[in-house]
């Protein structure tokens, strides 16, 4: 078969993959049906883009997805790669391996492999800071626990796993510097901010200001001296 297609490992049923994105569950309306309780109904998705091809997990399962064996949030995938949703196991098949140039292992690269629940970390992490500039203050280990419902200790732990696998070296700011490079490999997508209409106000006449001021002067000082007399 000439396209990128799945294969389950249970039926040997093949199913070429769309040209963008195929889904994947136990639901109706999905381009690949895997009839297994432990499925959700949509469960993943396979994203086509030029000569790659990643599985995304959708976080709708408590059973996630592996890739070879390894719990993945998002990954690009290898020929012959096996794919296991919940305990439903399948294999990729059909990638062209030549059409991967020097290029495009380099953008593989950049983003390491990540966990569901180290992918929560880091949108929790730069959801406070994003714009359409650069970051500014990304949230604390305290704001992400409380976003996550998880102790600031755990979050404390998946931050560092995280500086390692996103090499971000010891130093100020460090927060700040894992928090821009996850925007840089587009894993986190910057939010325009929407602009606050502001409410017109009209221009205040100076001139009328001053003379009002300038008349009130004089009454205030008849009046003291009336006062004064009485």
């Amino acid at each position: 078969m000439d396209t990128p297609f799945l294969r389950i490992e249970a039926s040997g049923e093949v199913f070429p993959l769309r040209d963008v994105v195929t889904t994947v569950g136990r639901g109706q309306g999905v381009d690949i049906h895997l009839d297994d309780p432990s499925v959700s109904r949509l469960h993943a998705e396979l994203v086509r883009r030029g000569p790659y091809v990643y599985v995304v997990d959708l976080g709708l399962s408590r059973n996630g997805t592996r890739v070879n064996g390894r719990p993945i949030a998002r990954r690009v995938l290898d020929e012959g790669d096996v794919l296991s949703f919940g305990a439903a196991r399948c294999r990729i098949g059909g990638i062209q391996q030549e059409e991967i140039t020097a290029e495009a292992e380099l953008r593989r690269s950049a983003v390491p492999e990540l966990t569901r629940r180290e992918l929560d970390v880091l949108t929790s992490l730069c959801r406070p800071a994003l714009s359409d500039e650069a970051f500014a203050t990304p949230a604390t280990a305290h704001d992400i626990a409380a976003d996550l419902v998880v102790t600031e200790a755990a979050v404390k732990q998946h931050l560092l796993r995280l500086y390692q696998k996103f090499r971000i070296p010891e130093g100020p700011n460090r927060r700040t510097r894992l928090a821009n490079e996850v925007v840089a490999v587009g894993l986190v997508k910057p939010v325009p901010l929407k602009p606050v209409p502001l409410k017109p106000v009209p221009p205040a006449d100076v001139g009328d200001d001053l003379n009002v001021n300038v008349a009130e002067q004089p009454v205030r000082g008849r009046r003291d001296q009336t006062m004064q007399a009485g």
